[in-house]
């Protein structure tokens, strides 16, 4: 009954997904992204192992083979095979640009103590593919098929991969079983649970069984797996923390400055505002409109045309990024909404208009500012914000994440629940000099005293030989 349900919903969500591709863009990749998946995996993948690579199509091809980021990229020259007789292949999957950043530290990891290995990684979602297909570490990118027996049985056949890391959660029942079938090591990294997941419902027993498939689960928290013992899982459970504590960290450490952010922020007191939903905007905006002396970085989450306009409208006194000079020198851009020939002040509120900035913007912040908790789906990564040693300010709804919960329990994270309760504490931030210092210190005390979950994931696989033969 449980495998019959699940079928159901995954017909369903292929309906669904096509009807919405009418009108949702992010739908409309996602199928046009799993068009030609077949073709090109059995291209890179060739009829045997050891068989040299044709080379990608070009723009058609949905599957990227990629040279490690630090090399030069060819996307049109010919490749090495996905797998040789020395050459192990570890599949790393993500569901989406989030769990790529929380897994990467693992593939760079993997990267550096294996280099002859072939890493293919999967993303479910348009969000990670269509930012990461030509900038990651991985040799190949491409979308994973949706999950069904079928296409399981194939892909699995097809990569043959010797070591398999899924990143976080998603589970994929058809997928999962196939390589408990097939006995290919399986680990998930950074797992979080929850009592109100299915997995500790009397109806979760299909989710039991995805979760049997895995060899090794490394769980951010102790209650994570104190949770886990309850079904059962005890001796395969490791406390290992969050890989996501080791890659802000390498962020913070590998810093360079971006010269026209730096200009803008001047001297002046400076508030990110990151990963910003329209509730948090309408939170911010007052303040940053009634105080001209401080500088405002917006980040909004999603940053299509319609809403960077709506974004300008509430801060009156806002330039993009893109329209900011490229020599700092250079006359200053006019802001929204002022006109040529009357006098324009310098802007004070920057929006970001681009992706893949943030987790550098937070170095120039006094204060942070972290967006998603005003809404249902609750507050985004407060980690990126907290590694550079800022207080950070959230809103209410932060109660599923963890790092949320303890950098708030600690000190390096403030809750505001209305404007006026944002504007109370910016100006307390700003004008108390020992509560700002604690604040700061305590945000990062959090995020390095939390590091190293890297570490014990490879000394895993070493101590196991998953790589080696």
């Amino acid at each position: 009954m449980h495998l019959f349900i699940y079928n159901i919903f995954l017909i369903i969500y292929s309906i669904g997904i096509r009807i919405s591709s009418l009108w949702n863009p992010k739908a409309r990749l996602w199928l046009r992204g799993r068009r030609s998946i077949w073709t090109e995996l059995q291209e890179i993948r060739g009829q045997e192992v050891g068989k040299q690579l044709p080379e990608i199509k070009g723009p058609k091809s949905e599957v990227r083979s990629k040279k490690v980021e630090s090399e030069p990229e060819n996307p049109e020259g010919a490749h090495s095979p996905l797998t040789t007789h020395h050459s192990p292949l570890v599949w790393i999957h993500c569901s989406s640009l989030g769990e790529f950043e929380q897994g990467r530290p693992v593939l760079e990891a993997i990267r550096h103590q294996y280099p002859t290995a072939k890493i293919l990684l999967t993303f479910f979602s348009p969000s990670g593919y269509e930012v990461r297909k030509n900038s990651s570490g991985a040799d190949y990118v491409m979308y994973l098929p949706l999950d069904s027996k079928p296409n399981a049985r194939r892909f699995i056949k097809t990569v043959q991969p010797d070591l398999v890391i899924w990143i976080k959660y998603e589970y994929w029942f058809y997928y999962l079983t196939e390589l408990k079938k097939k006995q290919i090591p399986l680990l998930l990294v950074s797992g979080i649970f929850r009592n109100d997941q299915p997995f500790f419902k009397w109806y979760g027993r299909l989710h039991w069984y995805m979760l049997e498939s895995f060899n090794h689960l490394f769980v951010q928290t102790k209650e994570s797996k104190q949770l886990l013992g309850t079904i059962g899982f005890n001796n395969n459970v490791s406390v290992s923390g969050d890989t996501r504590f080791d890659r802000v960290v390498q962020i913070a450490e590998q810093f360079r400055n971006i010269d026209p952010i730096a200009h803008f922020c001047g001297d002046s007191a400076v508030v990110v505002a990151g990963s910003t939903w329209p509730e948090d905007e309408e939170e911010l905006d007052h303040y940053a409109n009634t105080h001209p002396e401080i500088k405002f970085i917006i980040a909004p989450h999603e940053i299509h045309e319609e809403h960077l306009k709506e974004v300008e409208k509430l801060f009156k006194n806002s330039v993009r990024f893109s329209g900011l000079p490229a020599n700092p020198e250079a006359p200053r851009p006019v802001p929204r909404g002022r006109q040529l020939d009357s006098p324009a002040p310098a802007p004070n509120t920057l929006i970001i208009d681009n992706i893949g900035m943030l987790s550098k913007l937070y170095k120039y912040a006094t204060i942070t500012y972290v967006g998603g908790g005003f809404g249902d789906d609750g507050v985004h990564n407060v980690l990126e914000a907290a590694v550079y040693g800022k207080p950070v300010v959230i809103g209410p709804v932060y109660d599923k994440y963890i790092e949320a919960v303890e950098l708030v329990q600690q000190g390096g994270a403030l809750v505001i629940n209305t404007a006026l309760e944002l504007e109370k504490t910016l100006n307390d931030l700003l004008s108390d000099g020992p509560a700002y210092r604690a604040s700061c210190e305590a945000a990062r005390n959090y995020v390095y005293n939390n590091k190293g979950a890297t570490e014990k994931i490879m000394q895993y696989i070493q101590e196991n030989r998953l790589l080696t033969s």
